[in-house]
């Protein structure tokens, strides 16, 4: 790694990562020499702020003052890094810190003053140079810092090799878990099942005061690194539990996801062993374990049902004491019109307008018992994922005294089967891209509350990418008023017997209009180039009016009247310049049909007055 955290105890480092290398003394530095299995280390007397060379390179430069010569006239060299390597150096750097560098190229200086070194080191990453940097304590200094290694060596345990009474540290892929709940005392509980390459499978009992301790995991397949796990036997099955000093990271299980630690703790080791340790385990739980397909969008929910649902909080309200409301929404439309909760006599928090502008694409969510206060906790606009949501359909008698049907969301009490609300952190991969889907429909939206046609709206905005709903299958079945005036003797037959059958063969049906085309009639024009016979679409509107004025300034061509398909007439305008304009009567058969069924073309004739 470019970069390296040494943690010092009592001024004693932990490990000795440079007994390999071969150190070198600042006076016995020398142009053209091979310094890529050699380093120097000192104490930091400055540090200047990161600037930027060409290309946007960013540059460092400190100066290194060496301890054992300090009386030395030679005993501080100035250091240049550059890349990535100068960034991550700027976040950790101190004056007085002590560091090593290892793998430099030495130049000569442009500039030298009385006591300091007439060479100057230069480091980069594409020179493999390393820098190790002696520390007290190791902190996570962002996300972006995660390949900062902290040198603190910790060894893990595989789950085959567990036996009770031990304190060990391990590491796991989730194949199942509860999110954090209150337990019957004072402590959070959460409950996770692990499980690594021997196949051997761990259940953890975790306990904390503090809900934000407990493991942050979103989804089976998340992997997770426990430290200082107790092991105990109960029922003759061997299960950890929270110990002093417990600790853990959890990282997202996808391939080729960032190796990003989640945690509550700002003070946490992770080192390049970790980071292949996570690795690992992704690729070995990508082949060995399944994907988990508890989790559902909106368009795809089905009645009886019960999944996991990830979507955004647009608002809440308490219904009463023992149920509360969660207005959400994943940017899809459910199958289903949603079960409405009437808050005219509820305190509720969010932003109606918006709520309404998105019309049906946000759903209802009664939440139940010990979730109330999980619930209440929440913010308005926060990512969630809701685990174990039941659904079911429902009667709802209308206005009209017509009865429909809803669905319902109920967020039961209990814990079962990992039921419960967790609060999703931003830079999540699923947080990502749900945003994206989110951005999009509530665009859409927007459009169709400022008066875009609706149909168009509603083809743009994701269903159900299955089969369509029974509830759509019985609203397109309902009888009607419309009375039909011929083939009353066919039965209605499902479309997808008539894709069965062979054509030719009569059929009535009743369906649902989805879709239709042209959306505009001015889309059931195609311009016909005379010459090559292509066919083009006309974009817009207008285009079509000035290009058939155009043409209307020319004389029709004679070669194209009186064919054996229509007969022409001519006739000249009287209030447009006597501009020609040319009738085509199409013929059926070689016959010309009478006037109320004869198709006419038109040559010459403007937009406004074509559709008149």
């Amino acid at each position: 790694m470019p970069l390296e955290l040494i943690k010092e105890v009592n001024g004693v480092p932990e490990i000795e990562p440079l007994k390999k290398l071969h150190k070198v003394d600042f006076r016995s530095l020398q142009l053209g020499c091979d310094y890529s299995k050699k380093y120097i280390q000192g104490k930091l007397s400055h540090v200047s702020s990161l600037t930027y060379g060409g290309n946007r390179t960013p540059i460092l430069k400190i100066g290194l003052q060496e301890q054992e010569n300090s009386d030395s006239e030679s005993n501080t060299i100035n250091v240049l890094f550059f890349g990535k390597l100068a960034k991550d150096c700027a976040k950790v750097f101190s004056e007085g810190d002590t560091i090593a560098v290892a793998g430099f190229i030495v130049l000569s200086s442009s500039t030298s003053r009385d006591g300091e070194h007439c060479l100057v080191l230069k480091a980069f990453e594409d020179l493999s140079s390393t820098v190790y940097v002696y520390i007290k304590s190791v902190t996570c200094f962002s996300t972006e810092s995660t390949s900062l290694v902290a040198a603190a060596r910790y060894v893990y345990t595989p789950l085959n090799e567990l036996k009770a009474g031990m304190v060990v540290n391990v590491y796991g892929v989730v194949k199942f878990f509860k999110p954090p709940y209150l337990s019957k005392g004072t402590d959070y509980c959460s409950v996770v099942t692990i499980v690594d390459q021997t196949e051997v499978k761990l259940t953890c009992l975790l306990f904390s005061g503090n809900y934000e301790s407990l493991p942050l995991i979103y989804k089976n397949g998340d992997i997770v690194r426990f430290h200082r796990l107790k092991i105990q036997v109960y029922k003759n099955e061997t299960q950890g539990i929270t110990s002093s000093g417990f600790a853990s990271l959890t990282f997202e299980g996808t391939l080729g996801a960032p190796v990003t630690p989640r945690t509550s703790n700002k003070n946490f080791n992770f080192t390049t062993e970790d980071h292949k340790m996570v690795e690992t385990l992704r690729s070995w739980a990508s082949t060995h374990i399944s994907p988990s397909s508890t989790s559902v969008k909106l368009c795809d929910v089905q009645p009886m049902q019960y999944f996991d649902l990830t979507c955004q909080l647009l608002g809440k309200a308490e219904v009463d004491g023992a149920s509360f409301l969660l207005k959400v929404w994943d940017g899809t439309r459910p199958p289903y019109p949603s079960w409405r909760v009437l808050i005219q006599d509820l305190v509720f928090h969010g932003d109606l307008s918006y709520i309404h502008r998105l019309q049906n694409l946000t759903v209802d969510i009664l939440v139940y018992d010990n979730h109330l206060q999980a619930a209440k906790s929440l913010k308005v606009g926060s990512f969630l994922r809701i685990y174990s949501l039941h659904t079911k359909l429902q009667s709802v008698n209308s206005a009209n005294q017509s009865t429909s049907l809803a669905l319902e969301f109920h967020l039961h009490g209990g814990t079962s089967y990992g039921r419960g609300i967790r609060v999703l952190l931003e830079g999540d991969s699923d947080v990502d891209q749900l945003k994206k889907v989110l951005e999009y429909a509530g665009l859409t939206a927007s459009q169709c509350s400022d008066g875009i046609c609706q149909s168009e709206c509603e083809d743009s905005v994701p269903t159900s990418s299955g089969s369509v709903s029974l509830y759509e299958i019985e609203r397109c079945q309902q009888l009607s008023a419309t009375i039909l005036t011929d083939h009353q003797y066919l039965e209605n037959t499902p479309i997808c017997a008539i894709l069965k059958q062979k054509a030719p063969h009569h059929y009535r049906i009743r369906a649902k209009l989805r879709s239709y085309k042209p959306r505009r009639l001015f889309q059931s024009v195609k311009l016909h180039c005379p010459k090559c016979h292509s066919l083009q679409e006309v974009l817009r509107e207008d285009d079509l009016d000035r290009i058939l004025q155009e043409n209307a300034t020319k004389t029709p061509d004679t070669k194209l009247q009186n064919t054996s398909l229509y007969d022409s007439k001519v006739w000249t305008t009287k209030d447009q310049g006597e501009r020609k304009v040319a009738i085509h009567f199409v013929k059926n058969n070689g016959i010309l049909p009478l006037s109320n069924d004869c198709l006419i073309l038109l040559e010459g004739k403007i937009f406004k007055l074509l559709f008149y």
